[in-house]
């Protein structure tokens, strides 16, 4: 038989008539650690009612990581390469920032100048900017050479740190930036950031994707004026073959194109009058000057070719050519390390190993004695002294890298090349030694202690990834140490740092620095989940108890008032200091 429902007037009646049975079955059910009552227990006795950040995780203006050189969007790795009056200038570059064809923008002549000219390139720059300073003449020199030219464009520049409100809104998040302009629509320039790079590349948006040669004068000009120039030798101008070269030339934008039917033209870039046309032919100013295609003559094939053997063989870093060497579509790099005296020794291994990889690994040089570049490179990737070192570098992506070890001759280092390209090398990262003692509220973690700690699947972790020069860092050291005081003797959580300028892993990627990073128990296959809240005891706390995967409560000092021996003998009460 169904139970009868009760009536409302008994069940309201047992209810006035209980209340001391009510309360205590109410109570049982609360949780032992109620977050909100824990809260604002943190509030009351943190002093933190309005609590002031030492900044957000996202503040724009955060102490970045050195990173490698070029390995985002912007080049503005001071911390790497120092803040210098930029590399020392040669007979082949331009000499001096002659910014008589620049034009100065400002907030109030922006919209203006933009309105006025249909094709504007703009640089968003910071005078402290080591990489703008090493820009100004090359950008300076292309603004010369497109007016002397007669091309229709403007090539301006914008102070960022005077008009921060202007470069915000056209999404400047390092320097330099530059953006093209057409009818007031930008996009980005992404090419080398030297004049010959920055003419071809206007010069294919505004003009022919491909230039006409006619005359032996003409070929003259770019042959010994362009440092990278393609040319194709055809039957006609117009045509099918003409049409691919168009498409290849527009996939490969800071290269100029060139196409001609003149025997004279064909052999001033090295091509024999009598050969089987369509011939294709990459001239460079360096070692390896002539390149020939001899593959299919469409497009994407192509450009396949100028893509590959459009770099050195092997490219000395300077602050120059970081661009060209960061933001090529090729990732992978082996770095050779040498002091000057030494470098004649192993520059030709390297070259002669470099032509059987081409567009598939980068392979750069770093002057281990040039003030400059050498050191800070070195310090990046923990090489200390002089001896000659080879290492493979995957470049922003995961930042592995893999010391070679053993004699430095062409078929070892071919040997060690192919293994990094088929994954077959194991990665080194740096650490510190792993701590002797480790008792403090916060937890030191290094590289070799990592997996041991922060990778402990019993365990939630926050991670704290810091740079000892960084002023963020510094701001929210007293505010994280107060965190871990007040989560002290919860034993399935852990508060630590890890110094990020000494120490890698590749579970624990700083983005600039301070990098907050949560492991939560039990899901450390998975990766971190970044904090990104204002850096206060308050927020911080707030984030752990949403993705802790082992609920907490905070333990409190005694309600009495009793203290600890250690809290008496210290004269001071654990509360007082949170």
């Amino acid at each position: 038989m169904a139970a009868m429902p009760m009536p409302r007037s008994l069940l309201l009646i047992l209810l006035l008539a209980t209340p001391l049975l009510i309360l205590p079955l109410a109570a049982a059910a609360v949780p032992t650690s109620n977050p909100d009552i824990d809260l604002e227990y943190l509030i009351k006795n943190a002093g933190l009612d309005d609590p002031t950040p030492a900044t957000t995780a996202t503040d724009p203006e955060d102490d970045g990581a050195p990173d490698f050189p070029g390995l985002d969007a912007d080049y503005d790795d001071e911390d790497l390469f120092g803040d210098d009056d930029g590399p020392e200038e040669d007979s082949s570059h331009p000499s001096a920032a002659d910014e008589a064809h620049v034009l100065l923008l400002t907030a109030a002549n922006f919209t203006s100048v933009l309105a006025a000219r249909r094709h504007v390139m703009v640089e968003f720059y910071a005078p402290w900017c080591g990489h703008c300073r090493a820009l100004a003449p090359h950008y300076a020199a292309a603004a010369a050479a497109l007016a002397e030219q007669g091309v229709d464009v403007a090539l301006a520049k914008v102070d960022a740190t005077e008009d921060h409100d202007l470069a915000q809104a056209h999404g400047v998040q390092g320097y330099p930036t530059l953006l093209f302009f057409i009818d007031g629509v930008p996009r980005d320039y992404a090419g080398e950031r030297t004049k010959d790079a920055i003419v071809a590349w206007i010069g294919k948006k505004l003009g022919p994707a491909v230039q006409n040669l006619t005359t032996a004068d003409e070929a003259e000009k770019i042959v010994t004026g362009d440092d990278v120039a393609v040319l194709a030798y055809l039957d006609h101008l117009s045509g099918a073959h003409s049409d691919e070269l168009a498409a290849a030339s527009r996939l490969e934008d800071t290269i100029s194109f060139y196409q001609t039917t003149s025997p004279d033209v064909a052999k001033l870039f090295h091509i024999d009058p009598e050969a089987k046309r369509p011939s294709v032919v990459l001239l460079k100013k360096e070692e390896e000057k002539l390149t020939v295609f001899d593959g299919e003559f469409r497009a994407s094939a192509i450009a396949e070719f100028v893509s590959a053997n459009k770099i050195p063989l092997i490219t000395t870093l300077t602050q120059e050519t970081a661009p060209a060497i960061f933001d090529n579509p090729i990732k992978k790099q082996i770095l050779l390390f040498a002091v000057a005296k030494e470098s004649s020794k192993f520059l030709p291994i390297i070259k002669e190993t470099a032509k059987s990889f081409k567009g598939k690994l980068l392979f750069v040089f770093v002057e281990r004695d040039n003030e400059e570049v050498g050191e800070p490179v070195a310090n990046y990737f923990g090489i200390t002294g002089n001896e000659t070192t080879v290492l493979a570098y995957t470049g922003n992506e995961d930042a592995k890298k893999f010391f070679f070890s053993g004699e430095i001759s062409l078929d070892t280092i071919k040997e060690f090349a192919q293994d990094f390209l088929e994954d077959k090398l194991t990665p080194s990262y740096k650490s510190d030694p792993v701590p002797e003692s480790n008792d403090e509220d916060v937890k030191v973690v290094v590289g070799k202690s990592l997996d041991q700690i922060v990778l402990d699947e019993s365990k939630d972790v926050l991670l704290e990834v810091y740079a000892p020069w960084c002023g963020h860092c510094q701001s929210l050291e007293p505010i994280y140490n107060k965190l871990a005081k007040y989560l002290r003797g919860i034993d399935s959580l852990v508060i630590a740092k890890m110094d990020g300028t000494n120490n890698e892993h590749p579970r624990a990627k700083p983005d600039g620095f301070p990098t907050i990073l949560f492991y939560p128990a039990g899901k450390k296959s998975f990766e971190p989940i970044t904090f990104e809240g204002d850096r206060t005891v308050v927020e911080m706390y707030k984030f752990l108890k949403k993705h802790a995967a082992i609920p907490f409560k905070l333990k409190r000092p005694d309600s009495s008032g009793s203290t600890t021996e250690g809290e008496k003998s210290s004269g001071s009460n654990p509360k007082d200091e949170l």
